[in-house]
């Protein structure tokens, strides 16, 4: 496989450095051929060529297999033009690969389990959730704009969603349940938005062609109460962009740490987009401190997404489980922070635990 690696900014470099040694542990243990590329996205990459996505990257990327990136962002580019501000570069990579499904899993650890904010008997009934997030559309890609109106300054964005966007994502998550409990929830905010009342018509449609599947609806606001009083009745969760956004953060959150939570970015083409769910942090970048397991969490989503090599995927992820339930803990999950390890020592317990 053709691996492209945008390291990024902050702590970016430090935890897709540690999904690389990992990435290069199971190839040699199961002789999976890799080549490994880097390019710059983001605030690194303005800093070098003055806009967020190179074209260089774009080509990268799109001759590749699968692209691991690390984060994007930081204060120091808060000063840019906003239409070049690093964010900007991962929602135009977004759009060039189509990758129009953000797959968000947000699972609780047993060794992990005291660490959620909710209470113990509710983290007792297990959480292993699914969040598929429209990724393309909505409104962070609907017109935008400014204007004045009887004297006001105002700025609008708009939430448009057309029946195909909805179909596309919609087959993913059927089959992801399909594939799990068999059970899935649509967001929504039907009760008010149009685009919400297109999408439950769609997915409702859709239903009848997944009979194994159980189809509840739920607005934005009872789901996001939902996931802090009774989590475990989520299994597969379909939204559209923003409301999927705003849900996978809160999932992580009762996880424990934003730092366990991978992602995967699939669609159209061939190529997938594997990132951890967590930013940039740039006040702890170069001093160790980065939680490396979400990003090598994103490494095994390639392996079991676009290399369909679910041998590999279910190494890494027994790695990580095990390495945890050893107590090894970054700063972030640790109880104990003068126990705290760093990420190269993290990484290296994974590694050992997948060469045994």
């Amino acid at each position: 496989m053709k691996i492209a690696v945008l390291p990024g900014d902050g702590i970016g470099p430090e935890v897709t450095r540690a999904a690389v040694e990992v990435a290069r542990a199971v190839s040699e243990k199961f002789s999976i051929p890799l080549e490994f590329k880097y390019g710059d996205i983001g605030g690194a990459a303005i800093d070098k060529s003055g806009v967020p996505l190179p074209a260089e990257t774009i080509t990268l990327c799109t001759n590749s297999d699968a692209v691991l990136l690390g984060a994007v962002g930081g204060p120091k580019w808060d000063g840019v033009d906003p239409e070049i501000r690093p964010e900007t570069g991962l929602l135009q990579l977004r759009k060039v690969l189509s990758t129009f499904a953000n797959i968000r899993p947000a699972k609780i650890y047993e060794a992990l389990s005291a660490d959620s904010p909710l209470k113990a008997e509710i983290v007792a009934n297990g959480i292993d959730i699914h969040i598929v997030r429209e990724l393309t559309g909505g409104i962070y890609f609907g017109d935008k704009g400014e204007k004045t109106r009887s004297g006001l300054k105002m700025a609008f964005d708009e939430k448009a969603y057309s029946e195909p966007e909805v179909e596309r994502v919609a087959v993913l998550a059927f089959e992801a349940a399909r594939a799990r409990r068999g059970k899935l929830t649509s967001v929504d905010k039907a009760n008010v938005l149009r685009s919400s009342r297109l999408w439950r018509g769609v997915v409702d449609r859709m239903s009848a062609d997944y009979p194994d599947v159980e189809v509840n609806h739920m607005y934005v606001d009872n789901a996001a109460m939902q996931l802090i009083i009774d989590p475990s009745q989520f299994d597969v969760i379909l939204t559209g962009n923003m409301f999927g956004d705003i849900l996978s953060d809160e999932a992580g959150a009762i996880t424990g740490s934003i730092g366990l939570l991978p992602s995967a970015s699939v669609g159209a083409n061939r190529v997938g987009l594997y990132e951890p769910v967590h930013g940039s942090a740039p006040e702890i970048a170069g001093e160790g401190k980065a939680n490396p397991v979400a990003a090598i969490l994103s490494a095994a989503m390639l392996f079991r997404y676009t290399g369909q090599y679910t041998e590999v995927a279910d190494t890494i992820e027994k790695a990580v489980e095990s390495v945890l339930e050893k107590g090894i803990r970054t700063a972030d999950i640790a109880k104990d922070k003068s126990k705290a390890v760093t990420t190269e020592e993290v990484t290296k317990a994974i590694i050992s635990k997948i060469c045994e």
